[in-house]
C-alpha cells in the first residue's frame, strides 16, 4: 500500500527509439518507490510489449493512436487514460530518450508533493551523459548554475511532475501547438491559477545533448506558437511588447536565412490562425512572475 501521493509515470514515442524507450522504463522499474501505473503512448506507431519483458512494476498501459499528435497531443492521451483511472495524483512524464539514473526519483517527488498540497509542477533537471547542463535547460532567465533549485516560473519538457488536481483546474496540455512552447503555456496558466512550479535539482534526468533546431519544423511552429501563447495567455498592453523583443531576438540569435524565413512564416501563421481560447493571465500573475525574475514579456 503506498504512502503520500500516488504516482504515474507516462512515456509518449513514436517508435523511433526502441532500445532508449527499454533503457528508460528500465531505470523507471529500478526506482525505489514503484509507480502505481506506467502508461507508454505510440504516438502514431505500434508498440512492443513491454511488462513481462521489462519487469515493470505497477500496472502498464500501452496507448497506440493512429497518428502523431506531438508531444502535448500524446501526452493528453496518457492523462485522460489515467484519469479514467481515477487512482493516481501525481504523473511524472518523460521523454522516451531520457534515463533515470539515481532509484530515488519517484520517492524524492512523491515527498516534495506530500509537504506542499499547492505544487503544481515540479521541473527536473536536464544533463547529457557527461553531466553537462545545456543553458537552455535552467529555467531561470540568465542563469549560469543548474545546481539553484527554488520556485520558478517555467519547466522542461523533458522531465518533470504534474499534480492531477492542478490540471483539474487549469486544463491539459495545448495539443494545437504540436511542439514547443507548450509548457510555457501550462505553467502561465499553473501559475494564475496559484500553484508552484518548483525546480528542483537532484531529480535528474539523462538526455542526448540535442538541439531543438533538429526538428525540421523547429523555426515554423516555434515562431507560430510563440504567438498563439501571447495571444492566449498576456493581457492586451504586453502581447505588442512580447514579440517585438522576441522578433528583436530571433533576428539576432537566427544564423540562417532559411531559418529566418521559416520563422517569419510561422509569426504571420500565428496572427491569421485561431490560437484557441483566450485566457490571459492576472496583473497580479504577471507581477509574481516578475518577482521570480522571468517577466512575460521576455
Amino acid at each position: 500500500m503506498s504512502v503520500g501521493p500516488r504516482i504515474a509515470v507516462a512515456v509518449v514515442t513514436m517508435g523511433t527509439r526502441p532500445e532508449e524507450v527499454d533503457a528508460l522504463l528500465a531505470s523507471v522499474a529500478k526506482q525505489d518507490v514503484a509507480p502505481e501505473r506506467i502508461v507508454i503512448v505510440g504516438n502514431g506507431c505500434p508498440l512492443p510489449e513491454f511488462a513481462e519483458r521489462l519487469g515493470l512494476p505497477g500496472e502498464v498501459t500501452a496507448i497506440e493512436v493512429d497518428e502523431n499528435l506531438g508531444c502535448p497531443g500524446g501526452r493528453n492521451v496518457a492523462l485522460r487514460r489515467l484519469r479514467e483511472f481515477g487512482d493516481v495524483d501525481i504523473v511524472v512524464e518523460l521523454d522516451d530518450d531520457g534515463l533515470l539514473i539515481d532509484p530515488d526519483v519517484l520517492r524524492t517527488v512523491r515527498d516534495l508533493y506530500a509537504v506542499d498540497p499547492r505544487l503544481g509542477i515540479v521541473g527536473f533537471r536536464i544533463a547529457d551523459e557527461n553531466g553537462e547542463t545545456q543553458r537552455r535547460h535552467v529555467p531561470r532567465l540568465g542563469a549560469k548554475d543548474p545546481l539553484r533549485g527554488g520556485e520558478v516560473t517555467c519547466f522542461l519538457g523533458g522531465g518533470h511532475a504534474l499534480s492531477m488536481e492542478m490540471l483539474a483546474q487549469t486544463g491539459d496540455w495545448p495539443a494545437e501547438f504540436f511542439f514547443a512552447h507548450e509548457e510555457t503555456d501550462l505553467a502561465w496558466r499553473a501559475a494564475d491559477a496559484g500553484w508552484t512550479i518548483r525546480y528542483e535539482p537532484q531529480l535528474l534526468l539523462q538526455h542526448p545533448k540535442t538541439s531543438p533546431a533538429r526538428h525540421a519544423i523547429y523555426y515554423r511552429v516555434t515562431a507560430r506558437n510563440r504567438v498563439w501563447l501571447v495571444r492566449r495567455r498576456l493581457p492586451l498592453p504586453l502581447i505588442p511588447v512580447h514579440l517585438a523583443v522576441w522578433i528583436a531576438l530571433t533576428l539576432v540569435r537566427t544564423r540562417s536565412v532559411g531559418g529566418l524565413r521559416a520563422w517569419f512564416g510561422g509569426f504571420v501563421e500565428g496572427l491569421r490562425a485561431s490560437a484557441g481560447e483566450r485566457r490571459p493571465m492576472r496583473w497580479k500573475t504577471v507581477w509574481r512572475l516578475t518577482r521570480l525574475g522571468r517577466p512575460p514579456v521576455i
